[in-house]
């Protein structure tokens, strides 16, 4: 019995290697060739598998890129709890969010240049619940801005919800300089663009007045007892570095 649930075990481990594998070499093809341009017989060449290994995992191409962007989004959503629940100032936890995507790009710029283009931006990413995903990260960064007007932190006026998408947005599009060559992917480039990114969005809404008129009551529709929901996550994943295109 023990001898079967040791070659069980072994069997599984091979599994999710391969899988793993599999997974890694659709990165590497979706980023030099877009999911439009690439085939199955491609992953399957990088991979170093058999062609119909690929759809013992996956029935299809959509479905291996679902896979791609579930294991980035969520190994990525990980690490942004960690950092906030590493964290208790507002500037601090703005500051260290913004590092986690940019040091996701610094060690795995193909995977998260697939993240951005090929499922953020691309038709081919309607394969992709997209909406789930982006919503939750949104909600957790809208409850972080909400526990920072609560301390005082963060104009009042602001939307937490809004900020939260603008804050996101400000990451994506300063990591899509890099991603499309616009600028160069050297450490000394990252680190300015990571600290000007941050720096941009505090200044925006640390030192923002209040318009004249009242802002309507939904902006704060977020209370203090959502405020920490990265409270639970102490555990992250490190990403993978690999070489650039």
């Amino acid at each position: 019995m023990a001898t079967k649930r040791v070659t069980k075990l072994a069997r599984s481990e091979r599994e999710a290697e391969r899988r793993k594998t599999i997974l890694r070499a659709a990165v590497e093809v979706f980023s030099r060739k877009g999911f439009q341009g690439c085939r199955i017989a491609d992953v399957a060449r990088e991979a170093g598998v058999a062609y119909g290994l690929v759809y013992h995992y996956f029935k299809d191409k959509d479905e291996l890129l679902g896979s791609v962007f579930e294991s980035g989004w969520h190994a990525f959503l990980a690490r942004v709890q960690v950092a906030l629940s590493e964290q208790t100032d507002f500037e601090s936890r703005v500051r260290s969010v913004v590092n986690v995507a940019f040091e996701a790009y610094r060690r795995d710029p193909r995977g998260v240049k697939v993240l951005i283009l090929e499922v953020g931006r691309s038709p081919s990413g309607g394969a992709v619940n997209r909406g789930s995903a982006f919503t939750g990260v949104i909600e957790l960064a809208a409850a972080m801005f909400a526990e920072a007007q609560e301390r005082g932190e963060m104009a009042k006026h602001l939307d937490p919800r809004l900020t939260a998408a603008l804050f996101f947005g400000a990451i994506e599009m300063g990591l899509t300089t890099f991603v499309v060559g616009l600028m160069e992917r050297r450490d000394e480039v990252l680190d300015r663009a990571r600290d000007q990114v941050a720096e941009t969005f505090l200044r925006g809404v640390t030192h923002a007045r209040a318009p004249a008129v009242s802002a309507p009551a939904a902006a704060s529709e977020i209370t203090p007892s959502e405020a920490a929901p990265w409270n639970s996550a102490k555990s992250g994943t490190k990403s993978r570095a690999v070489r650039r295109d």
